[in-house]
């Protein structure tokens, strides 16, 4: 079975194993990691490893915080703001999609926040990443999201119109899977269930001179208040943090974010090589901006669309069906799909149409 979920999604087959070994005794000590005290040298250990092995992988500077807290990427649409529109009180957001949308309804329901859309990919139905013009106001910060999970865009680059301001980043479900710069970003945050661990983690990695100035707020929507306690205001996700740890030691096993990126291209590249070498299949997103690890395509018929997942479940192929948002199929092939999954699921796309009349170009 190949797990195609957008999220939660899969996880590297040995980290599972190593879960199941260790589960009911964490480190020999008696105890399960699910019950062991997030005050305890157990816990701040593995903590401490993992954020160790996350700066390794992302190469992230000393003057850059790390933390680990809940709530999801979408608390995140707000806490930045609370955080950071803290001068002009304006938000620069790029739409490039649902995400992007949800992130510019959450500013609006804060007083105080002006949220303005600078480029929109409203009218090409957000399948290609907007130019964004040169800008000229004055915002506390832009926002992006970088790749876009329902939509199958991604930055490949920053735009140069970036250049010298503040930038906040949503790295949801590309965090890991390609090597950006992390000094090309401000703030970077991650919902975890993609490409590092289980639900219940979220990742903040800011730079530590945004923490001055930042106006007092409640505890667990203040990064000053969050960096100060090390993500430990309250009891952290515990198993999720350890969880995301054994990954982080994976990745490093693989070779690291370049070595990630790498497969993920020769991935990406056999399924849209299959897309494009067919007469059933189509992909809508633009070549230039076409993600690595959300892969969209349709077939132009809602009830062949259907067939396909239901036929691709039974064949093993599990969650291939596309977003409500924009129906089709979507295959989201994160670091822990194996090459064997996505070749697998290329024989299958390829029987499909060959059971339906089609030809290959």
């Amino acid at each position: 079975m190949y797990n195609f979920a957008a999220g939660p999604a899969v996880l590297p087959a040995e980290v599972i194993k190593q879960v199941q070994q260790e589960l009911t005794s964490y480190q020999k000590s008696g105890m399960s990691i699910l019950e062991i005290s997030h005050r305890s040298s157990l816990f701040t250990d593995l903590q401490a490893a993992a954020e160790n092995d996350l700066r390794r992988l992302m190469r992230i500077p000393t003057d850059y915080d790390v933390l680990f807290l809940q709530g999801g990427a979408t608390l995140q649409f707000t806490m930045t703001a609370l955080n950071l529109a803290k001068k002009s009180g304006k938000i620069a957001f790029v739409d490039t999609g649902h995400w992007s949308q949800r992130a510019i309804q959450e500013a609006k329901l804060l007083p105080k926040v002006v949220p303005e859309i600078i480029a929109s990919g409203k009218e090409n139905h957000f399948t290609a990443i907007p130019k964004v013009p040169k800008i000229t106001a004055d915002y506390d910060y832009v926002h992006l999201t970088v790749n876009n999970t329902i939509e199958g865009t991604m930055y490949h680059q920053l735009p140069a119109a970036l250049n010298n301001q503040t930038i906040v980043a949503d790295m949801s479900s590309i965090i890991l899977g390609y090597d950006y710069q992390v000094t090309d970003f401000d703030l970077i945050y991650a919902g975890a269930q993609k490409n590092i661990g289980p639900a219940g983690l979220t990742v903040v990695i800011l730079k530590h001179a945004l923490l001055s100035g930042i106006p007092t707020l409640p505890a667990m929507l203040s990064y000053p208040k969050q960096v100060k306690k090390h993500s430990a205001l309250n009891t952290p996700p515990v198993f999720a943090i350890y969880t995301a740890g054994l990954v982080f030691k994976w990745l490093l096993k693989q070779g690291g974010v370049s070595a990630m990126q790498q497969q993920n291209e020769i991935k990406a590249q056999l399924l849209y090589n299959e897309i494009a070498n067919s007469s059933l299949y189509r992909s809508p997103v633009a070549v230039a901006d076409r993600s690595l690890t959300n892969i969209p395509f349709v077939t132009g018929s809602d009830q062949l669309d259907a067939e396909f997942v239901a036929d691709a479940q039974a064949a093993g192929l599990m969650n291939l069906k596309g977003h409500r948002l924009v129906g089709g199929m979507r295959a989201s092939l994160y670091n822990a799909m194996p090459l064997a999954g996505v070749k697998r699921l290329v024989e299958f796309m390829q029987q499909f149409e060959m059971n339906h009349g089609g030809s290959r170009k």
